[in-house]
């Protein structure tokens, strides 16, 4: 026997014993565990491409026949695909290898928007809940860092009370107010509004967005802005999505993801569009890795103008660019915010639904993604750009028809006072 074939056949015999070795420890004939399975359409069957699949910290996606493999077992196994709620499924025998089919069921988001302080005042909750209950409403949009940097219910996170984000507690008990809202079949978005955030900047100077004179800037409305270079800025709104996720929210909705619109400021790296892109891009990807054990949807807010400008608007957010970290994207489609026009209509706010429609086609045809990625932001308040018009149930349905006529992942109403109406909404 020659020495190729010698150490061939030793190999092979250690081999043999390996695999042996390992029946004999594990107490299985199979020598790999695995787990694999199909993700269909509940009312369909249909299978369903590019479903996200969730085993512990693993993460896989199915193919056009909906497959999906991961080499090993699990506990738990979490699905979510866009157009679809959220599943899991618990498996009895975490040792076992097993091939699973797991349904999706539909699901087309129609939400209202409620603040810090909406969220937590009884009589203005009890009305959205009232509107959910008698109009094709379905969702809330919460906020759990608002505009002034407030998480309005007792976070674990250290760094929220050092900079006085919880000086002001407008929800008692998160959990057992999530229970409830999900008993009545809420689907919950949480809004965390991430480098505008004045108790921050002003707590901690040096991750603040800076005058040339080295001082805090500030905005129109005195507030001071986080610099979205800092990597500290990043983890600590990430904490907060993850502490959200930990909660139950179905979805988690990054607003303000941008640069400020300001000319002139300083930030710790140089305040070019390509550096600002990938400043952004970075952060949503970051976000997406930490988020990726919680089975929790990712959603970003996007200016409206982004939809038709090709560079970066001077904010950092690029069409482009924004496509793969994020499952929806959620256009600002207010036409009071397009205070420049569209092409072909140059007062928006007497044509809602071409502003609605159009930019959603102009986006969906850069971005070459179906228009299930994308959710709009819709108008429901006054005018404050042109004549100060109402915007009443003719105007906010026809931005829902624009919408629903595009096929959009549902919509969002937008009203800072939390007021809304019944007014333009379908009856239950």
């Amino acid at each position: 026997m020659t020495k190729k074939r010698i150490g061939i056949f030793s190999i092979t015999c250690a081999l043999i014993l390996l695999f042996f070795w390992y029946m004999k420890v594990h107490g299985t004939s199979d020598p790999m565990p695995f787990t694999s399975g199909k993700v269909i359409d509940f009312s369909t069957g249909m299978a369903i491409e590019g479903a996200t699949v969730t085993l512990h910290d693993r993460v896989a996606k199915t193919d056009k026949k909906g497959m999906f493999f991961f080499n090993t077992v699990g506990r738990k196994l979490a699905v979510r695909a866009c157009g679809y709620l959220r599943a899991e499924m618990k498996t009895s025998n975490p040792s076992l290898s097993r091939s699973l089919t797991i349904r999706l069921q539909p699901f087309t988001p129609k939400a209202l928007y409620l603040t810090v302080y909406g969220i937590g005042d009884r009589r203005i909750r009890s009305s959205a809940l009232k509107l959910i209950e008698e109009t094709e409403l379905n969702s809330l949009v919460i906020d759990v860092k608002g505009d002034r940097g407030i998480i309005p219910y007792r976070s674990s996170l250290p760094a929220a009370s050092k900079i006085g984000a919880q000086k002001i507690i407008t929800v008692k008990d998160m959990k057992a107010l999530i229970g409830s809202l999900r008993e009545r079949g809420v689907y919950l978005i949480a809004r965390i509004v991430v480098f505008k955030d004045n108790l921050l900047a002003l707590a901690k100077p040096h991750l603040a967005v800076q005058t040339r004179d080295g001082t805090v800037w500030r905005d129109r409305e005195d507030l001071a802005w986080a610099d979205p270079f800092r990597k500290e800025v990043w983890d600590y709104n990430i904490s907060i999505a993850v502490e959200a996720a930990q909660y139950g929210f179905d979805e988690i909705q990054f607003d303000y993801v941008r640069f400020p619109d300001t000319v002139g400021l300083v930030f710790s790296k140089p305040n070019t569009e390509e550096e600002r892109v990938k400043a952004i891009s970075d952060f949503l990807v970051e976000a997406k890795r930490r988020l990726a054990p919680y089975n929790v949807f990712l959603d970003a807010d996007i200016f409206g103008y982004v939809f038709w400008n090709i560079n970066d608007t001077k904010i950092g957010q690029k069409l482009e660019s924004l496509i793969d970290p994020v499952e929806y994207l959620s256009p600002m489609l207010y036409p009071s915010g397009f205070r420049y026009g569209i092409p072909g209509y140059r007062k928006p706010v007497a044509h809602p639904y071409e502003i609605v429609s159009l930019t959603l086609r102009n986006g969906k045809e850069r971005a070459n993604l179906p228009s299930v990625r994308f959710r709009p932001w819709l108008q429901a308040f006054r005018d404050y750009a042109f004549d100060r018009r109402l915007f009443g149930g003719r105007e906010i349905r026809d931005q829902i028809k624009a919408a629903e006529d595009f096929g959009s992942h549902g919509w969002m109403l937008w009203n800072p006072q939390n007021t809304y109406s019944a007014d333009g909404l379908k009856k239950e």
